[in-house]
Order: structure tokens, then sequence, then C-alpha cells
């Protein structure tokens, strides 16, 4: 057995020579590498931040504990990652699969930075044979575990197409009688802006909505952060059970994505970046209205409205409130939303069935690693 700072050099990264993750390119000469989840955050045309040492590299996020096998000319990205190489009686893939070995057995210290705990975890080093031999069998099992997992992904694909052209078909054909557009429907309204001045007014601070809170028919509320405005602002940007959410800006395919909003949090309002939409019950029932949106109808329309800058997309009020949807009486609308739930809880049926397939196969992944780190490969 021996340390696993025994078995590494560690490459020393100058501050100067990373790069921020506001200064990523979308493209560029050079991949930026950092410690998120992707192999490659962004690019870089400035090579004189190139690393120049031998390759591959194993890139180690500090905090994230991912591991990457690198072995092509990057840029750092930021802070966070630690960049090793092996020592020669260790082979890089070895290095490569007994570190994620080594990171799997280390307890997760949130947003610690874990390289003082892999630096004094041991690892058997056998011989070169006998390293080629673990690899290859590693990569072999891998193999058929990846062709599997690739076929469980299709499948989510395939539910997500499903969903979209179940709920799609649900719906009433939009004729002259029964077309409207959202604005004679709802009343419309944008959020809260960040940042403002509000040093002589009287003000509260109260949990808001921000774009990565309103999914694509659900709300995703692990972290809510507090916003701070007027008292007398309160009823205005308030939320009520029953309003349709909608984001304003993102990428492309993914605008005018909402929800709708059943108070999961007390007196909560919501950022000039998410829209909300005020339903007449009279006129419409707020699920019927908020399903429309993730039909192709909508996401096609909210597609060729947005308008594009450099890094992201965006619809305005008005955009939004010229969305039309059919609006049959209520009992048809009950019927619709009857016909897409039922459609979509066989969905959802399905799609656990494949999220705990995917999360066997992770399972099974480490189970590889272990057995084959503790000699039972």
């Amino acid at each position: 057995m021996a340390l696993f700072r025994t078995i590494v050099t560690k490459i020393s990264i100058k501050p100067d020579q990373k790069v921020k993750q506001k200064d990523y390119l979308e493209r560029g000469q050079f991949p930026v590498v950092d410690q998120g989840k992707n192999t490659i955050g962004g690019f870089s045309d400035d090579e004189k931040k190139v690393i120049n040492c031998e390759l591959p590299v194993i890139v180690f996020g500090d905090h994230t504990r991912s591991v990457k096998f690198i072995n092509f000319p990057f840029i750092a990205g930021a802070d966070g990652i630690k960049v090793v190489k092996p020592n020669e009686n260790v082979l890089p893939n070895f290095l490569y699969y007994g570190t994620q070995y080594l990171v799997a057995k280390m307890p997760d210290k949130g947003y610690a930075r874990h390289y003082q705990y892999l630096e004094k975890e041991d690892l058997s080093i056998p011989s070169i044979e006998e390293q080629l031999r673990i690899v290859s069998r590693i990569e072999e099992l891998f193999s058929e575990l990846d062709n599997s997992v690739s076929t469980l992904q299709k499948t989510k694909e395939q539910l997500a197409v499903y969903r979209q052209a179940s709920i799609t078909s649900a719906y009433p054909i939009m004729t002259e009688e029964n077309t409207k557009r959202l604005s004679e429907i709802s009343d419309i309204t944008g959020g809260i802006t960040k940042g403002r001045d509000l040093k002589k007014a009287e003000t509260v601070y109260l949990p808001y909505l921000r774009v990565a809170n309103v999914q694509n028919g659900f709300l995703d509320l692990t972290e809510i952060k507090e916003i701070e405005l007027k008292v007398d602002e309160k009823e205005k940007y308030l939320l009520k059970k029953g309003d349709v959410l909608y984001t304003e800006g993102g990428d492309r395919d993914k605008l005018g994505r909402g929800t709708v909003w059943n108070e999961e949090i007390t007196n909560c309002v919501h950022q000039n970046h998410v829209f909300r939409a005020r339903v007449d019950r009279k006129l419409a029932i707020p699920e019927y209205v908020a399903y429309w949106s993730m039909g192709s109808y909508a996401r096609t329309y909210f597609f060729r409205k947005g308008k594009q800058t450099v890094n992201l997309a965006s619809i305005n009020k008005t955009v939004l409130s010229n969305l039309e949807l059919p609006i049959p009486d209520l009992a048809i609308q009950e019927k619709v939303l009857d016909e897409i739930e039922s459609r979509l809880s066989v969905c959802d049926s399905i799609e656990h069935t494949v999220d705990t397939a995917l999360q066997q196969a992770e399972a099974m992944r480490q189970s590889i690693l272990k057995q084959a780190f503790e000699g039972r490969l």
C-alpha cells in the first residue's frame, strides 16, 4: 500500500494561469477544465495560460470531488482543482480509476477542500503488468455498463418527446371561436428587479423565485433565496395559489417553461426574470393553461419569438401575452386535464423505473472499482 501523495506529482498552477468562469468562451482554441461535472467547462484563446506538462494528467475537483482524465492541452478554470500526474511506477489509467475508487471511499465534506483527505488515502500499487490487466478488465466491464446506460438515457429522451406529444394531442384544435391570447384570460406581470437602491424606503426581505427554481412542469425549491423589496410592493409581487409561472430567459429551447404555483412557500415573491399569469378562473383552469406551455405549439412559439444574445435568449411580456391557446368551456378543460394526467402518470412510472436502473448502474460502477482495487476482479 502507498499513500496517494507518494504516487503522484502535483502540477503547480500559478493564479494568473487560471481563467475565471465569467471569462469562459463558448468556443475557442483551448478547452478550460474546471471542477464542474462536465469534462470541459468552456474555452479560452489565451495560449499563455495553457498548462505545460507531460500528458495525460488527472484533474481533481477539490470541492466537487470530480475526477477527470485529461490527455489534451488545457487551461485551468478558476480555483478548486488539483492537477496531478502519476509517478513512474503507476499507469495513468490505473491512477484515474484508483482515484475514483479512493474518492468514493472518502467522506463528503460538502464544500470543503477534499484533496487534503485524498492525499492521505492508501492505494495498492501492483506491478505494471497487473495494472494493465486491472485497467483492461475495468474498461471491459465499464463498456458493457455504458451501453446499458446509453440505452436508458435514450429511453428518457424518447419519454420527453412522448410527454410533449401526449400533452399536445390532448388539447382541442384551435379555431377562430375558441382561440384566446394569454393576456385575454389572465393578468400577466413581471417580478422584482434585483440590486435596486432602497436605502430610503421601508423594506422587507421575502423568499423569491428565480429562473433556476422554475422548471418545465415542476418547481425546484432546493435552494430558495431572499430579496429586499418595499413594504408597499409586497401585495403586487406576492404569488398566489394558481398563478401560472413562465421563465423569461435561458436557453432558447427552454424559454417560457413553467408550472403552477401552489403556495409551496409562504409569502413568496418572484424575480423579474419570472413572469406570473393570474388566470381568470371563470375562463380557464390554471393547470390547463400551464400544460399548454409544455406542448409543441407553445414550445415552438417561444423558440421562434425569443431574442438571442451572446449567452442566452429571452422573451418579453408582449411575446408572452400574445401566446395563443384554445379555451373551450371549463367542462372540456377538465376532461383535457384528466386525459393529460392519465397519460403522464404512465410516463412517470416508466421514468421512475429508468431512473432506478440508472442509479443501479452507477452503484455497479462503484462496485466494479471496489472489487478491482481490493484484489477481487
